[in-house]
């Protein structure tokens, strides 16, 4: 019980030494603005019956997990690397979206026909040109992802409808991509809750 008014009568010591006696209002803090904080993107809901247990889809190259897919007609190698992107590329050397730009600059920043189609953790879904199989394993191929099913993982999800195409997106910022031979839309496509 004597330890209280010791750390009171310590306290009152410490606010007293440290006052100098008046207080000078300078108004600096009047003219700070409140910092706003962005509402998180409100996400589609998904349906547990059609989540795939992502474990079948990780992946360890340079001893870093990825998730990897491709499609059941094996035309397309996809990829989520946790918190950077997600993203598909043609396994052939041409795209075959209709409605992709001709050209986009390659990592030296020279014009090259794309080959892949990303979305990274914030910002919209673009076109890119990958110089190598950067959607691919070196040790053989991916899982396929089968139709109406959802990965997710890593701040990230993707799917493949018959109808739809594949569609990928990210849980930050809301944004992603659905695409087919047939073109290419700026948001994501969640499999309907009733498709088999």
């Amino acid at each position: 019980m004597r330890t209280v008014p010791v750390i009171a009568a310590a306290t009152m010591l410490a606010v007293a030494g440290c006052s100098s006696g008046s207080v000078v209002n300078t108004g600096e803090w009047e003219f700070i603005a409140p910092v706003e904080t962005a509402a998180p993107p409100q996400l589609p809901p998904v349906d547990n019956t059609h989540m795939v247990n992502a474990s079948a889809y990780a992946a360890h190259p340079n001893y870093q997990t990825a998730y990897y897919f491709r499609t059941p007609s094996g035309r397309w190698q996809c990829a989520i690397i946790p918190r950077v992107w997600a993203g598909c590329q043609a396994a052939g050397a041409a795209l075959g979206i209709a409605g992709a730009p001709d050209t986009v600059p390659n990592a030296a920043g020279e014009p090259m026909a794309p080959n892949a189609l990303v979305v990274e953790s914030e910002g919209d879904a673009h076109f890119v040109a990958v110089d190598q199989p950067e959607f691919s394993l070196a040790t053989g191929p991916a899982n396929v992802l089968p139709f109406n099913r959802t990965l997710i993982v890593a701040g990230f999800r993707c799917n493949i409808q018959e109808e739809a195409g594949i569609g990928c997106m990210s849980e930050h910022s809301g944004k992603g991509f659905t695409f087919s031979a047939d073109g290419f839309q700026p948001q994501y496509t969640e499999v309907p809750v009733d498709a088999p």
